[in-house]
C-alpha cells in the first residue's frame, strides 16, 4: 500500500471477489467514445490503468488495438482473465502500482482510467507516472466522478457513517480535473461528460430493493416517449457548459507534446 492510498488492497480484493460481473454496471461507452476520436487505435498500445472489469479493454481489441490492463488487485485480473477466456479476447495483464508503473519511458500511445483518482487524496503521482510512460504524442483520458451531485451527499453521507463499499472516495469539478492534467504537463484539449444511466435514484431503490429480496432489472426497459425526450434533452444540454454541474461522471483528454 503506498502512503497517498486512502483504503486498503484488501477493499478492492474483496470487492472484485464478491461480484456478479454481469451485474457490474459498465461506463456507458464514453470513454471508448473519447479515445476513438483520437484516431485510429489499430496496432497501438493502450494501457487502462485500475482495470477492474477490464471491459473496455475488450472492446478496444476489437478495434485492433494492443491492450494492457493493469490492477493490483489480483482478485480484478482473475475476473479478467476468466472474461477474456469467455469472450477469446487477448490482452496483457499487469499486476502493479499505479504510482509506480512498471514500463519504459514513451512506451505506451493511449492511457485512461475511469473511477480511479477520486480514491486518493494525491492522484498528481498517478498521473506525473502517466506522463513519465506515454510517448510524445501520446494521449491520456480520464474520468472521475463529478462533484456537484446528489451522489456525491450520499457518498460523504455513508462514507461518514463507514458504509461507503471503497473506504473513501473524493470528486472533482471540471475546472480542478483540467488543472491537475496541466500541473503534471499534459496539454488538455478536450472535456467531456455523461449522466449515469440508468439514473442514480433508480440504482439506490433498486439496491434498497435487493437486501429486501425484491430485484429489479438492472436496466429498466424505457418508456419510448419519455426515451425521445430524454435523449433530445440531453443532446441539447451537451451543448452547454451548465451540463457540467449536473453529469455524474466527467473527463478530460489530455496529450503530452512532442
Amino acid at each position: 500500500m503506498t502512503r497517498n492510498e486512502q483504503h486498503s488492497r484488501d477493499v478492492w480484493e474483496e470487492f472484485w471477489n464478491k461480484q456478479d460481473i454481469d451485474q457490474v454496471y459498465g461506463n456507458s461507452g464514453r470513454i471508448i467514445e473519447q479515445i476513438e476520436r483520437i484516431g485510429n487505435v489499430r496496432g497501438k498500445w493502450i494501457m487502462e490503468i485500475g482495470a477492474g472489469s477490464g471491459r473496455d479493454g475488450f472492446r478496444l481489441v476489437d478495434l485492433g488495438a494492443n491492450v494492457i490492463l493493469l490492477d493490483y488487485a489480483t482478485s480484478s485480473l482473475a475476473v479478467i482473465r476468466d472474461l477474456a477466456d469467455r469472450l477469446g479476447k487477448q490482452v496483457y495483464l499487469v499486476r502493479a502500482d499505479a504510482f509506480a508503473l512498471p514500463f519504459k519511458s514513451e512506451s505506451i500511445d493511449i492511457i485512461f482510467h475511469q473511477g480511479l483518482l477520486e480514491h486518493f487524496k494525491k492522484p498528481e503521482g498517478i498521473l506525473q507516472q502517466s506522463y513519465f510512460v506515454t510517448k510524445n504524442g501520446g494521449h491520456h483520458v480520464a474520468d472521475v466522478p463529478q462533484r456537484y451531485h446528489i451522489y456525491t451527499v450520499v457518498k460523504h453521507l455513508l462514507i461518514w457513517m463507514n458504509k461507503w463499499f471503497a473506504g473513501w472516495e473524493t470528486e472533482f469539478s471540471i475546472g480542478q480535473l483540467k488543472q491537475l492534467f496541466k500541473r503534471v504537463g499534459f496539454d488538455v484539449y478536450e472535456t467531456y461528460g455523461d449522466w449515469m444511466r440508468p439514473s442514480f435514484i433508480y440504482r439506490a431503490v433498486r439496491e434498497v430493493l435487493k437486501k429486501a429480496g425484491l430485484v429489479l432489472p438492472q436496466y429498466p426497459k424505457p418508456v419510448a416517449l419519455f426515451a425521445k425526450i430524454r435523449r433530445s434533452l440531453r443532446r441539447f444540454m451537451k451543448r452547454q457548459s451548465i451540463s457540467y454541474y449536473t453529469f455524474m461522471d466527467i473527463g478530460v483528454v489530455g496529450m503530452k507534446k512532442e
